[in-house]
């Protein structure tokens, strides 16, 4: 084989009609006893290295004649040489034999069916550079060579989905299968954000329609997803349970006087305490990505299709993050397209949620994954064997019921994220608010007046998941209801006393430290026109909130708690509701201070430095709770983010 590259190599008079002429006759001689020709032909393939300028244009002029002899190349015969051409880089040539490949490759496509899945699997194999080169990306010379590769493969994914109807088809699965994997040690943040810059590039590109955008969309979601849930919630959790969310980040924002970083970003305890963790290799690639995919979002509002991507990512949100309760960061791709267009995708959003709420017939999408999802079959499983014991149950029934229990679940999650989404988006105005609220507390009031008997919190599950939504969203925006007078006066002609003091008690389920604090603000307001406040010995949950929010705790899941990622934190923060901007009902205005009456200066999210130095210090010296207050003394707020309430734990 050897001999044969260099007899060929060595003929410098050989013109290129007589390569070509080799190329054909080395493709017959597959098929006869001596297959030498053949074999010399696959070692000029084969050799990538250190190529002299005669060796390069002998490999540019076979690959060259290979195109034109596309059609003649079979499948088996022809294996060892399909082979070859499919395992080689574009990375390891110049520009002149990067456009012969990719025509060979183009040609081998349109020639046969049997060839488009191989092909497409090659140039989806150059969206990231072979491991050897990821640091010569860093360099101008690495910059220009992924230009010159990249430009190159969409060109041909482009020019092979016009050319063959069915290679769109065809193209998603081979991306989905060649996705970068959590489980894989050896990948480095530099390819896996190439290669996904790559999915997004082609979204965005012309046959992005063709090929599924919301299909390429799902993919990267549902790899934000795998890294999400890889990262463990012992990793994150708080090892106090003492502490309610409120407590907890209060002291999270807030960065000792003496703390010296060197100029460098300041990170509040919540980011050092999850990054000090063994899983910062996880948080840096899950980081970055989350990065890249809000870079791609900022791209399609510059660009105008914000509107029509949005959708691909809430279907991806309803048919995966929605039910899984483990997702702790994943969510926030959909909090950032919703602050990059309010009107519409906010409203979009918020909408969608609360349909789902109050419609237990709500058509919606399921992907079963047992190694990420949380199991809603297995769930319902355990829920129902849990209500009925060893008894026999008909099949028919069992299958009613386990179909019951996961509607229910996925109504509580969703109320759960319009309530932490409704509390937490400083870009979501009061009115907006409001209008949710009335869907949920009218939807509430419909239950108690159509559901007689005492309250039992798994029966009633539903509805207790939806006043504490109530709750918790007026514990954050109470305030600024009460002071704009047409919604204030809408608040207070709404059945919410009926519903609290309703033979079903929901008082008495919700989470205790949620309770405490919306009665302390409605009381500092007359809103329910009656004093005292709940005894719960200042307990952060009960034994009856336990048992409606289920073995996945949906009674303490606050899917928008403030984000820990360092890189994500810089673009979520400037839109973000914590704690400390809220004011409250009981507060004087000089105790209390919002995103209203406090001047803040937010990083530039969109500049190539992001120093949050000042913004963290002028966030640190807002006023927060006064010591001596009720809410200081006497409650706290709860948080997912400790043992008591993770799926681990119990």
């Amino acid at each position: 084989m050897e001999n044969q590259h260099h007899v060929i190599s060595e003929q410098d008079d050989l013109s290129d009609y007589q390569v070509v002429v080799y190329v054909r006759n080395a493709l017959q001689s597959a098929f006869s006893d001596d297959t030498s020709e053949y074999s010399g032909l696959i070692s000029v393939l084969h050799h990538n290295e250190r190529l002299s300028d005669d060796e390069i244009a002998l490999l540019l002029t076979c690959l060259k004649a290979l195109s034109g002899a596309a059609r003649s190349i079979d499948s088996v015969q022809h294996g060892d040489l399909l082979n070859t051409i499919l395992n080689m880089s574009l990375w390891n040539y110049g520009p002149d034999v990067m456009d012969a490949l990719i025509e060979l490759i183009t040609s081998l496509a349109v020639s046969s069916g049997k060839f488009i899945d191989a092909c497409l699997g090659m140039l989806v194999s150059n969206f990231s550079p072979p491991y050897r080169f990821l640091e010569a990306l860093k360099m101008p010379y690495g910059i220009a060579k992924k230009e010159h590769v990249l430009v190159r493969v969409h060109s041909s994914l482009d020019w092979i989905a016009g050319l063959v109807p069915l290679a769109p088809s065809r193209l998603c699965p081979i991306i989905k299968t060649r996705m970068p994997k959590v489980y894989q040690q050896s990948l480095r943040v530099p390819a896996l954000l190439m290669f996904v810059e790559n999915v997004l590039t082609l979204e965005s590109s012309a046959i992005g329609e063709l090929v599924g955008r919301t299909t390429l969309i799902s993919a990267v979601v549902d790899l934000l997803l795998e890294f999400d849930v890889d990262i463990d919630w012992k990793d994150i959790l708080e090892e106090n349970p003492s502490k309610g969310i409120f407590e907890l980040e209060l002291e999270d924002e807030q960065i000792p006087d003496d703390e010296d970083d060197g100029g460098e970003f300041k990170e509040s305890w919540g980011q050092k305490r999850l990054w000090k963790n063994q899983v910062s290799e996880k948080l840096e690639k899950l980081d970055s990505l989350m990065v890249l995919t809000f870079q791609h979002l900022k791209s399609c509002k510059d660009s105008g299709r914000l509107v029509e991507v949005f959708e691909c990512f809430l279907h991806s949100f309803q048919s995966t993050i929605l039910d899984a309760y483990k997702s702790k960061f994943a969510q926030f791709v959909i909090f950032y397209a919703c602050s990059l267009d309010p009107e519409s995708c906010g409203t979009r959003f918020t909408e969608l949620l609360a349909d789902i709420y109050v419609n237990r017939n709500f058509p919606f999408l399921t992907r079963f994954d047992h190694h990420i999802w949380f199991g809603k079959v297995k769930r319902a499983e355990d829920e129902i064997d849990g209500v009925f014991g060893e008894k026999e149950v008909n099949v028919k029934t069992k299958n009613h019921l386990e179909e019951d229990v996961e509607g229910k679940a996925r109504r509580m999650s969703a109320v759960a994220y319009l309530a932490s989404f409704l509390a937490r988006a400083r870009f979501v105005q009061t009115a907006s608010v409001m209008n949710s609220l009335k869907r949920l507390i009218k939807w509430c009031a419909d239950y108690c007046g159509s559901h007689g008997g005492d309250f039992d919190p798994l029966v009633h599950r539903v509805f207790y998941s939806g006043c504490q939504a109530i709750l918790y969203v007026l514990c954050f925006r109470m305030k600024s209801i009460m002071e704009t007078p047409h919604l204030n006066s809408q608040l207070s002609r709404l059945p919410l006393r009926l519903i609290l003091k309703s033979h079903l008690e929901p008082l008495k389920v919700c989470l205790p430290s949620i309770v405490e604090e919306f009665m302390h603000q409605a009381e500092a307001v007359n809103l329910l026109d009656e004093s005292g406040t709940p005894i719960f010995s200042d307990m952060l949950e009960s034994e009856l909130s336990i048992t409606f929010g289920g073995a996945e705790r949906l009674d303490s899941f606050f899917p928008f708690d403030p984000c820990l990622l360092r890189k994500c934190d810089s673009y979520i923060r400037p839109n973000f509701v914590y704690w400390s901007m809220v004011r409250k009902t009981y507060e004087d205005e000089d105790e209390g201070s919002s995103d209203e009456d406090v001047e803040v200066i937010y990083p530039d999210v969109n500049g190539d430095e992001v120093d949050l130095d000042e913004f963290n210090d002028s966030l640190n010296k807002m006023s927060i709770t006064p010591r001596d207050s009720f809410f200081k003394k006497n409650m706290e707020m709860p948080s997912r983010l400790r043992p008591s309430v993770s799926p681990e734990s119990r």
